[in-house]
């Protein structure tokens, strides 16, 4: 099977909102009047950023999901992606698997295909999505404020998790490997806890690399300190069954320096906590406050009785893990 047949057989569908989608040399599309674009693109490469025993149809999800995690961490809705594909051998039970998970997130989310290109080499996969915003009302990292409480979405710690199983160094019950497992495969982006936290959120991003690395960045960016508290990592909507199984200094270790989580970090006023949980619900999708912003730029981790934690917590780095 040549290039452009293995296009048109698995990436090519009929544009419904680009004004010209796949098959041209360019895509074309008509922003809406009035809107900001938002801009993002995510590269995935096998051993690096996905076992080669996942299953196709997990990754094409995920390839897609990692990317509309930074849309809605920005707040923003999704319009259309771009794919670029490297491909050792054209594989068609893969590349059916592969498109089945992409395109299923995609329409899920009303996001397109409107180009990209394939070629030979190891498997790594290049997605860039776009994505629509009213001027003025983005969610950034620079935005957090003294006082502001800090949130996560969802769970932390499952994906690290499943992966040192992988590894070999941990161990869990069949049923709570598959749940993490899942969650390392096939993470949900957080698109619509985004879009309702427009005008709610000070600031926001997403969990890539882990939570205390990731939390650094929003800081930094906003030129604030922070405490971090760590009694919701003893028992919360924030910890997994699978995670709360394990030992505290592992739960620790799996909640603050786990990567892959792709939840929404946030922070909001006080006077917004029930701003934030009405926008949680309404997604279905829990909310848990894990600590404050403060003055100056440091981050003090407390353990359960509020004593600061010496030890440190290292997230993802590419060119340093």
């Amino acid at each position: 099977m040549g290039e452009f047949d293995l296009i048109a057989r698995y990436f090519s569908r009929p544009a419904r909102h680009a004004v010209l989608g796949v098959g041209d040399d360019c895509a074309l599309w008509q922003p809406q009047a009035g809107m900001q674009l938002a801009v993002s693109s995510d590269m995935l490469v096998e051993g690096r950023h996905f076992l080669s025993t996942v299953s196709p149809q997990r990754l094409g999800h995920k390839a897609l999901a990692v990317n509309l995690s930074d849309l809605a961490a920005c707040g923003a809705r999704p319009l259309a992606f771009t794919l670029a594909l490297s491909l050792p051998h054209v594989n068609e039970t893969w590349l059916q698997g592969f498109s089945a998970g992409l395109f299923s997130l995609a329409q899920a989310n009303g996001c397109e295909l409107i180009g990209g290109d394939t070629t030979q080499g190891p498997l790594t996969i290049c997605i860039t999505v776009f994505g629509e915003i009213p001027p003025g009302d983005a969610l950034l990292r620079s935005g957090a404020q003294v006082g502001d409480d800090i949130y996560v979405s969802g769970n932390l710690g499952d994906a690290r998790l499943a992966l040192e199983v992988f590894r070999g160094n941990l161990q869990l019950a069949p049923d709570m490997f598959e749940a993490a497992r899942l969650r390392l495969e096939q993470p949900e982006p957080r698109v619509a806890l985004g879009m309702a936290l427009r005008g709610v959120a000070n600031a926001c991003m997403d969990i890539s690399d882990g939570l205390v690395g990731d939390l650094g960045h929003l800081l930094k960016a906003s030129g604030v300190g922070a405490v971090l508290t760590t009694d919701w990592v003893a028992d919360s909507a924030a910890i997994s069954p699978a995670v709360h199984s394990l030992p505290m200094n592992k739960r620790l270790d799996m909640a603050l320096a786990g990567g892959d989580d792709y939840e929404l970090l946030f922070t909001a006023a006080p006077d917004q906590a029930h701003a934030v949980q009405e926008a949680a619900n309404a997604c279905g999708v829990s909310v848990t406050c894990i600590g404050r912003i403060s003055a100056g730029q440091q981050l003090q981790v407390l353990d359960r009785h509020g004593v600061a934690i010496s030890r440190r917590f290292v997230s993802f780095d590419h060119f340093s893990n």
